[in-house]
């Protein structure tokens, strides 16, 4: 397992590129809703660990329908923005 420490920098640098990755994707999406997990996975380009990571430290909410979770594409964009540096 490699391990690699990223500066605050680069960190932010990487939110601004995923900002603007989604903004061509927002005028697609904005007719669903919600989102499955391999579209949120794709969308953010994150493994399905880091999905999961997420779902348990509370930092993206999900609703669960029998064993398919959705998340909201509007909080998705909140998230991200709330986490922008500008």
């Amino acid at each position: 397992m490699n391990i690699e420490i990223v500066s605050r920098e680069e960190f932010n640098s990487f939110k601004q590129e995923v900002l603007e990755a989604l903004k061509p994707i927002g005028n697609i999406s904005n007719s669903k809703k919600y989102l499955r997990s391999a579209e949120v996975r794709k969308l953010l380009n994150i493994s399905a660990g880091t999905l999961q990571n997420m779902r348990i430290n509370g930092d993206l909410p999900y609703t669960r329908i029998g064993s398919t979770l959705f998340y909201d594409y509007s909080v998705i964009l909140e998230i991200l923005e709330k986490n922008s540096n500008k």
